[in-house]
């Protein structure tokens, strides 16, 4: 038992409850593509004025953490949004992360799936003015990607709406990356919720504007367009959405939300995952895509359903800081030895969402080894003077 604050700002006792997941292999191959969205682990050791210059990266507790998920069958989305792209990572590190990444991936016995995320982020924004500024700059990230073996995710980027660019800036960036790229590329669509400054993005304030605008354009060359994530958090969206895409081009799914009821999907359609969360929930989300793949949908809601409040919690408003509750579940579990992220960023959260978190991951069956997440947990309040 261990003493945690409520949201009413008191404290109370509790007892934990779950029984973990041991987290394996799937054993039948699954029949939905799965990417975890990884974070990195910081090396607080050689971690140097973290607000102002590179992170410092423990790339072994890295590696292994990427590891743990193809071990369970799951692909990876590399250095997006989840690894702190432009919020504590620079493009430096994330191709270094990308590069280490591949080769390591290359070398893994399941082969696993990998794409990484291009965007414009080694360029300042007040150089990005132009469709071809914007455009050079992708190609710079994604010839890189491409050279380390890596499949391209084109990640949304702050230098259109920085410009306010209008749809035919869009298209003609985009057009260009989708027909010159090496394989079929994969679409990002983050919404504001995940960073305020992609509002508009498609050069329309509405989303149904915008649907028909990336709609259209994958249409235009739908061979060369592997599939997009979207990431707005409207289920109803996203199946409107999905229904119209053409065959083959799949709809990921980026909703921290309603993942679970998207991945099941309906008599017609339903949808793949690029997720932050199945970074966090590994063993559930692996093993509840296996009973899916058995045609047991009973037993992929009940392994999945539960981990949905957990997901809630750690992508609530603000949204963009769900990357402190993904690292600290990682510590929780052991994947690394502390609690420090790229810039500090732990610090977005507060204790009392930390052991929202904690009891969350509990009844979800996601604290693998509970007698260390304790120990942890109780370091962790003990700081915050509880």
């Amino acid at each position: 038992m261990l003493n945690l604050p409520t949201e009413d700002g008191q404290i109370a006792p509790y007892v934990l409850v779950g029984d973990p997941l041991i987290p394996r292999a799937p054993k039948v191959p699954l029949t939905r593509t799965a990417f975890a969205a990884a974070h990195v682990v910081s090396d607080p050791l050689r971690e140097r004025n973290p607000w102002d210059t590179r992170p410092a990266v423990d790339w072994d507790a890295t590696l292994a953490f990427r590891h743990g998920l193809w071990d369970q069958g799951l692909g990876l989305a590399e250095a997006m949004d989840t690894a702190q792209r432009g919020m504590g990572v620079d493009w430096a590190t994330a191709l270094e992360l990308i590069q280490r990444t591949m080769a390591a991936a290359k070398a893994h016995p399941m082969r696993p799936r990998v794409a990484c995320g291009a965007g414009t982020d080694h360029k300042p924004l007040e150089t990005l003015t132009s469709a071809d500024a914007i455009r050079a700059a992708y190609q710079d990230q994604a010839e890189a990607i491409e050279t380390a073996g890596g499949q391209l995710i084109l990640m949304a980027s702050r230098a259109f709406p920085a410009i306010n660019a209008a749809p035919d800036i869009y298209h003609a960036v985009y057009r260009a990356l989708i027909d010159q790229a090496a394989e079929p590329v994969i679409l990002h669509w983050l919404g504001d919720m995940f960073d305020p400054a992609l509002s508009g993005y498609w050069g329309h304030s509405d989303v149904a504007d915008a649907s028909n605008f990336v709609l259209d354009l994958i249409a235009e060359n739908p061979a060369k367009v592997d599939g997009i994530k979207i990431s707005l958090l409207d289920q109803a969206h996203e199946e409107d959405f999905r229904a119209r895409l053409p065959d083959g081009v799949r709809l990921y799914t980026g909703d921290d939300f309603n993942y679970a009821d998207l991945i099941a999907g309906d008599e017609s359609h339903f949808s793949h995952a690029l997720l932050g969360i199945f970074a966090a929930i590994a063993p559930a989300a692996s093993q509840a895509l296996e009973a899916l793949a058995q045609d047991d949908l009973p037993g992929f809601h009940s392994l999945l359903a539960p981990t949905v409040p957990l997901s809630r919690e750690i992508f609530k408003a603000p949204t963009r800081f769900y990357k402190a509750g993904i690292a600290f579940l990682s510590w929780l579990n052991g994947y690394q030895s502390h609690f420090v992220m790229p810039g500090g960023f732990q610090s977005s959260r507060d204790i009392t969402h930390y052991a929202n978190v904690f009891r969350l991951a509990d009844q979800a069956r996601l604290l693998s080894n509970p007698d260390l997440a304790v120990t942890r947990m109780k370091a962790l309040l003990s700081l915050h003077g509880i």
